[in-house]
């Protein structure tokens, strides 16, 4: 199995992601990561879904994908070729005297603390998955209580859009 990302710009309509999500399943993928939302062109959302797959069937869902009528385009990130962000916020148990230490770590991943509890804190991290999966084994010692996470977001790099020649 291979990890693969996918870019895929669809129309902003009820029952798209279900559709989406569905294909995806049936074809027996392993959805690692999902993430949705609105482009800068009305009327058009992207979702970034990070698959588990072997390398062959792959083109076979994308191409089923984009039979798909709500589907505008779909673009495979590769890794150098794209930026990738992984956002995660962890409530770490933190009473007075760990609360420095858990600062300290937090300040040396470039994270930030956005909410602090007598006994806890809430840290917010984002970057790319490896360093974020760092800082939680850095915290995990002091207690991890809760951890959320988004889907991973992907861009390509460069000045070329995926709304370029979008068919709008």
């Amino acid at each position: 199995m291979s990890r693969h990302t996918l870019s895929v710009l669809v129309e902003d309509k009820p029952g798209v992601l279900t559709r989406f999500t569905g294909l995806i399943a049936r074809r027996g993928f392993n959805i690692h990561s999902l993430a949705v939302g609105t482009t800068e062109l009305e009327g058009l959302s992207r979702i970034t879904v990070v698959v588990d797959v072997d390398d062959t069937p792959l083109e076979q869902v994308t191409k089923q994908l984009n039979k798909l009528i709500n589907v505008i385009k779909i673009v495979e990130l590769e890794p150098e070729s794209s930026v990738r962000r992984a956002h995660m916020i962890f409530k770490v148990r933190a009473d007075a005297a760990a609360r420095v230490q858990v600062a300290s770590v937090v300040e040396m991943f470039g994270a930030r603390i956005i909410d602090v509890a007598v006994d806890a804190v809430s840290v917010e991290a984002t970057g790319e998955q490896d360093k974020v999966d760092a800082l939680h084994r850095v915290l995990e010692p002091f207690g991890i209580k809760e951890i959320v996470q988004s889907g991973t977001l992907a861009i390509g790099r460069g000045s070329k859009s995926m709304t370029d020649r979008a068919g709008r």
